[in-house]
This record gives structure tokens, C-alpha cells and sequence, in this order.
């Protein structure tokens, strides 16, 4: 995870700027998170942690005592403290945040940031698809484009959560990386009768993006973007980034990936096959075909072969049929 914590600086440091505000490190473990949020982002003053396990509270206080700004406390993460409202909260358990996004929707001040991380990808990604029901409320997409189902589920039960709340939530920044589903959303104010997110099912019969599979309808799950785009072209690896190269890389995708933010995203190989073409049509012609349409095109973070547009699958699918069947497509990639 030293890299998803170098993200989460990275985040802190364009999203915040420099200033002086609060955090709490709901699940806090050793504390590495928020002490690098607390240390690195020059974005906080103060951070709470807490631990609900006394010898894992004792280790917090030998970790934090040198470190101004920071306060640790035995206590259970599911009931808001006393300091709440914070400026940002994070939720970073073993396996689902559910337990603990009441609490947390309810401790972030209007305009503040929420964080989260899932890693209990068996069960959002459909291997699990009746655990997800029953814990997500959601029907989840399986295969290849099951993780990418798996965040804009997590990303709509957070928004039905703090719709119940009273408050909205909107993605500044979502991501696969791993093992793991990572996401930071600003709280707002909202309303539980005239919800205005993008929360809705991906049926096959009004559904115009990346083929999903046969077993739908999938969802409710987030059909709206995953990025801000005022935010992203900000993003880069910090100075105090301990994987400088692997944190830069991965942020120039999500700076790129955030000009085409349409849900789930294509790859030419599985095109080739669904289509039945002899040879799978290069990224790079793609890309200059359907931007030729008027399209946008942008690679994935998900996948090394990945990539995004707001073309509709008739239009891709017929752009790739025509470019397979050609000889352009025996140009190497």
C-alpha cells in the first residue's frame, strides 16, 4: 500500500492546497496513512486516530508521539467523536467499509472530503454476486470489467448512504489499483427525495456502452464520472513519494483518462473476438477513427489495453470491424 499512500498525498496536497485543517483516521493501524496525510500533504493541522483494539491504540501512541497535530484514541471507529465535523475522513478497513460510511458521512463537515478503500474485490467484482446483493444492495457485472462494476457499486452505496443522511457525495477521484478500490468523494448537502446523482441500472435494453454480459440488468451502480476534471490535471507524485516513478505514471493515466470519463472501457483483443475479426484493430488506429467521428479516446488506469470513449458501441464496433478487417491492422501495436 506505499504506493496508494504516496495517491493519497498526491490527492491531500492538489485537492486541500497548503492550510490548516482536520482529519480522522477512522481504522487507523499503525497509523502510516494518516501520518503521511499529517506530515507530507501541508494540507492538516491536526489528525484523530483511533484503533479500537488497546494494544493496537498503544502502538498508535508510540508511532504519533514525536508528530504535532496528532491524537490517538481507543475507541470505536462506528461512533462519531466528539471533534466531529472534520475537514476529511478516511476508511480504510480489511475487506468492506459498510460498517463504518454512516459514521463517516456524518463527521465530514459540508464541502469536506471522504475517503475510502474496499478490498473485498470477490464480492463487488461478481464473484460473490449474491454477498453483493445482500451487503451492496446491487447486482454486480463478472469477468474482465467486474472491478470497474465493483467501484461504481461502492460509489452508489455511498451516495444512497448519504442520500439517507441528508448529504451528497461526488467523486473528486475512484480507482482500481490491485487488490483494492480506492475512492475520495467531497459531502455536500442533499436531499433524501430528490436524489440529482447518477445512480441508476445498466440494462441491455437502453445500455450503449461496453458490452456488460447477459446476466443484467447490473446495479443501481454510478453511471456518472469518476474524476473532477478541475482536479486531475493537478495530480502529481509528491516530493515525498517513496515510488516517485510508479506514482507519476499512474497519475498521468488518470490525468489523461479524466478528458474521456464515460463508464467502463473497451479493449481491441476482446472487440476482435466478440466480432470475429482476424486480427485485432490497433490502439493507435482506433484512437485516430474515431477521433476522425468526432469521438474522444483515452486509455484506462484498469487495464494495460484499455481504453475509453464517448463513441456508443454501434460506433465502435463498427470502427473496429472495419479497421480489423484491414490491412492497418497488421501493423504492430
Amino acid at each position: 500500500m506505499i504506493l496508494d499512500r504516496d495517491l493519497g498525498v498526491a490527492f491531500a496536497s492538489a485537492h486541500f492546497g497548503p492550510g490548516s485543517r482536520s482529519g480522522w483516521d477512522m481504522l487507523s493501524a499503525t497509523g502510516a496513512r494518516g501520518l503521511r496525510l499529517l506530515a507530507e500533504s501541508g494540507a492538516f493541522s491536526t489528525f484523530l486516530f483511533t484503533e479500537a483494539n488497546p494494544v493496537a491504540a498503544e502502538v498508535l501512541r508510540q508511532n504519533t508521539a514525536s508528530v504535532p497535530g496528532a491524537t490517538v484514541r481507543c475507541a470505536d471507529a462506528r461512533m462519531p467523536p466528539t471533534e466531529a465535523l472534520f475537514d476529511y475522513v478516511d476508511i480504510d478497513p480489511y475487506g468492506s467499509p459498510v460498517s463504518f460510511v454512516p459514521a463517516a458521512i456524518r463527521s465530514v463537515r459540508p464541502g469536506g472530503v471522504l475517503a475510502a478503500t474496499a478490498t473485498d474485490l470477490m464480492v463487488l467484482a461478481g464473484v460473490q454476486p449474491g454477498a453483493c446483493e445482500r451487503l451492496y444492495g446491487s447486482h454486480p457485472v463478472r469477468g474482465r470489467l467486474g472491478p470497474e462494476g465493483g467501484l461504481r457499486i461502492l460509489l452508489a452505496y455511498l451516495a444512497r448512504t448519504a442520500r439517507a443522511e441528508g448529504r451528497s457525495v461526488r467523486p473528486l477521484l475512484a480507482y482500481v489499483r490491485g487488490h483494492h478500490l480506492r475512492v475520495y468523494l467531497e459531502v455536500g448537502p442533499g436531499s433524501r427525495e430528490s436524489p440529482s446523482d447518477p445512480v441508476g441500472m445498466a440494462g441491455e435494453a437502453t445500455w450503449t456502452g461496453p458490452y456488460l454480459g447477459d446476466r443484467g440488468p447490473y446495479g443501481p451502480m454510478w453511471l456518472g464520472p469518476l474524476f473532477d476534471p478541475r482536479l486531475a490535471p493537478r495530480l502529481t507524485a509528491p516530493s515525498s513519494a517513496a515510488r516517485p516513478r510508479e506514482t507519476e505514471e499512474f497519475l498521468a493515466r488518470i490525468r489523461s483518462e479524466a478528458e474521456v470519463d464515460q463508464p467502463f472501457y473497451y479493449e481491441a483483443n476482446e472487440l476482435a473476438g466478440a466480432l470475429g475479426l482476424p486480427f485485432p484493430p490497433s490502439r493507435a488506429g482506433l484512437a485516430r477513427a474515431l477521433a476522425e467521428q468526432g469521438y474522444g479516446f483515452a486509455r484506462t488506469h484498469m487495464r494495460p489495453e484499455g481504453f475509453r470513449t464517448n463513441a456508443p458501441r454501434a460506433v465502435v464496433e463498427a470502427t473496429a470491424s472495419l479497421l480489423g478487417r484491414s490491412s492497418h491492422a497488421r501493423v504492430p501495436r
